[in-house]
């Protein structure tokens, strides 16, 4: 989606769509009561007849309006103007967005952005606005016929001259949620590990600030990834290991991102149930995110260095499968017993984490699907965030409030690091009935006791019902505005 600055009045902008806020209790917008006036007091008329209700995320559409130049203007509940916060503008944002895509015009200008939040430039609700309103707009259709609509590709954002490069900023983000989104969503007879690795392979030819480098079983094998090897030993799809390095800095060390990429989770011997195991194709949106921020930095440049590490590979019940009661040995050369083949996704991790440490970064941030313990713990809101540098993860918890892309942090105490102990090797790959999700954490922070380090649980955010949408392409706002933050 293109974005472009406006700096006009609303009421005399040429538009085939205005959207314009409406708070509860006759409130004045930023724009509301100016069109009410310019109108002769259709808006006053509307919520006097109870046919719009502002209550927000509401929307009514109006065809023709007096006084003003647009075709149609969309009002959006944005509720009561006391509460209006940033999280409150991004649902009216993504209501109305969805409403736009809906409709028979290819452009329309938003002046949501034109309302005051607290703590929030302009230039950040201007972001905000339109990072909304693209994810709104997000429809999925490699393997649909396409329907007869008349999608938005361009939306105008009203606010000063400052709001410029926060569009360019938005179109960025939008660009990497929609590639994470997109892989997330394809089914994983076609996005499979070499699938993934085309992907990364295709970012790297298309951008020259991306290199992109596959390792294959052998060069796993070379390296002693043992435990990442024993997962994807039941597939018919090798595994890839796809690192892609961003450089926008001379010679500043990197920041490393690690995401989870199992392209299908049948929980191996350890046999998922059936309900709902399709949606064990969300299982690499770690890596999928991953793929996303490395798109958004190509696309806008910033002085910075970032290397993205999606570990791909499928997890399959075969006559090769690992096994419960098998021991591993990881490429740190610690030992793993096995106790379930569906605890999966740490033991890729651990030997991706093994080989970051080569790169020597200034952070490392793992982010997976990695456990229905966080679901249970945290819901569908927060991502889960645990590491024991407390200056990272407040970094992280800022980026995901400045983004809309919140993140909750979880303790991991040494107290919780028993839990993995095993008499047949330096740990086992899960800690028993209680605090899976801290637990999961310990065992990936064993191998990164060297590194300053943090761990993204998405499992409960990478993905909303079936119906709903699919794959959301979280947490890569919060990974951008936390490499922005590091960029400067």
């Amino acid at each position: 989606m293109k974005f472009q600055a406006l700096h006009s009045d609303p009421l005399k902008t040429e538009t085939p769509c205005l959207v314009v806020g409406v708070y509860e209790n006759a409130e004045p917008g930023a724009v509301a009561s100016a069109l009410d006036a310019a109108s002769g007091g259709v808006l006053r008329r509307l919520l006097a007849s109870k046919d719009f209700s502002p209550k927000l995320g509401r929307t009514h559409m109006l065809i023709g309006a007096p006084g003003v130049q647009a075709q149609r203007v969309l009002l959006v509940g944005l509720g009561d103007p006391s509460k209006l916060d940033a999280l409150k503008l991004q649902k009216a944002a993504t209501d109305a967005g969805r409403v736009l895509n809906s409709g028979p015009f290819e452009r329309a200008s938003s002046t949501l952005s034109l309302e005051a939040i607290n703590n929030r430039s302009p230039a950040w609700c201007a972001r905000m606005v339109a990072t909304a309103t693209a994810w709104a707009c997000y429809r999925y259709s490699a393997t649909v016929k396409p329907k007869p609509e008349t999608p938005l590709t361009q939306l105008d954002v009203f606010g000063g001259p400052d709001i410029q490069a926060a569009l360019r900023q938005a179109d960025a983000i939008a660009q990497g949620v929609f590639l994470a989104r997109e892989l997330g969503n394809l089914p994983p007879n076609i996005c499979n590990p070499q699938y993934l690795a085309e992907i990364g392979l295709n970012l790297a030819k298309e951008n020259a600030c991306v290199r992109c480098e596959v390792l294959e079983r052998e060069d796993m094998e070379k390296l002693g990834m043992g435990s990442l090897l024993a997962v994807s030993r039941g597939s018919a799809n090798p595994p890839k290991l796809i690192v892609m390095h961003y450089q926008g800095s001379a010679a500043e060390k990197p920041y490393v991102l690690v995401g989870k990429g199992i392209t299908f989770d049948t929980g191996g011997i350890s046999l998922k149930e059936a309900g709902q195991m399709d949606e064990m194709k969300f299982d690499m949106c770690g890596a999928a995110s991953v793929f996303g921020t490395i798109k958004a930095l190509s696309v806008l440049k910033p002085k910075i260095n970032v290397v993205g590490i999606a570990v791909a590979v499928e997890n399959m019940p075969d006559g090769n499968s690992y096994r419960p009661g098998d021991v591993l040995t990881s490429m740190s050369g610690q030992t793993i017993e096995v106790l379930n083949t569906d605890a999966e996704g740490r033991l890729i991790l651990c030997d991706a984490l093994t080989y970051a440490e080569r790169l020597e970064p200034q952070a490392l941030i793992d982010i997976a699907t990695l456990t229905g313990a966080c679901v249970v713990a945290l819901g569908k809101v927060p991502s889960g965030l645990m590491s024991k540098h407390d200056d990272l993860a407040a970094e992280l918890l800022n980026a995901g409030d400045n983004a809309g892309d919140r993140a909750w942090r979880l303790p991991l105490w040494d107290d919780y690091s028993v839990l993995i102990d095993s008499p047949y090797a330096d740990m086992a790959n899960i800690g028993g009935k209680y605090g899976g999700a801290i637990t999961a954490g310990m065992f990936l922070a064993r191998f990164t006791d060297t590194q300053r380090w943090a761990h993204l649980d998405i499992a409960g955010t990478a993905w909303e019902d079936r119906g709903k949408g699919g794959a959301t392409g979280r947490p890569v706002p919060l990974l951008m505005q936390y490499l922005l933050d590091r960029a400067g």
